[in-house]
């Protein structure tokens, strides 16, 4: 917690950010005003923000079991050391339109500046592990960052790679 207050505090002093006290509390938001908020909030998209990005844009595809992250950004995500991803991997499993995960990934990429490979699969696909695509998706690190109105569900394609996280 003391290097969080000193990086806001330096943040703040920076003219980033705008703290204000409430109660006990201090509340932390950004300064909108700065002339660098644009490319900070870039940066921070960028490297953090795509899972809910992703998440928001793919919430209201329909027959969609999971959505997951995989492949290198999912790998930096979650702390396995490597080069700086160029894209993000997005696997959408169940009988989801492609041209509704096309169209939610055109706009993911709008918002993190960052290009978005979506591929899907079918559910039986999945569970088969036929394919060697599916069997590689789950040795590696992946992200879990939707799961339909099946919040149930959201353990059951968590529990796959060997380092996993989710974002509901």
């Amino acid at each position: 917690m003391p290097t969080v207050w000193r990086e806001v505090g330096r943040a703040e002093q920076a003219g980033l950010l705008v703290t204000e006290k409430v109660g006990s509390s201090r509340q932390v938001r950004a300064n909108v005003g700065h002339p660098l908020h644009d490319a900070v909030r870039q940066i921070i998209l960028a490297t953090y923000g795509p899972p809910m990005v992703i998440a928001e844009e793919l919430a209201d595809l329909q027959a969609a079991d999971a959505v997951i992250l995989f492949g290198s950004w999912a790998a930096r995500y979650l702390g396995e050391p490597g080069r700086a991803p160029n894209d993000i991997d997005v696997l959408v499993i169940g009988d989801a339109d492609r041209d509704l995960v096309d169209d939610a990934v055109e706009r993911v990429e709008r918002r993190i500046g960052m290009p978005v490979q979506a591929t899907v699969r079918t559910r039986e696909q999945w569970d088969s592990e036929r394919e060697s695509f599916m069997r590689e998706v789950k040795s590696r690190p992946q992200l879990v960052v939707l799961v339909g109105d099946e919040q149930d569900s959201a353990d059951e394609f968590a529990g796959v790679g060997p380092e996993r996280g989710m974002v509901r």
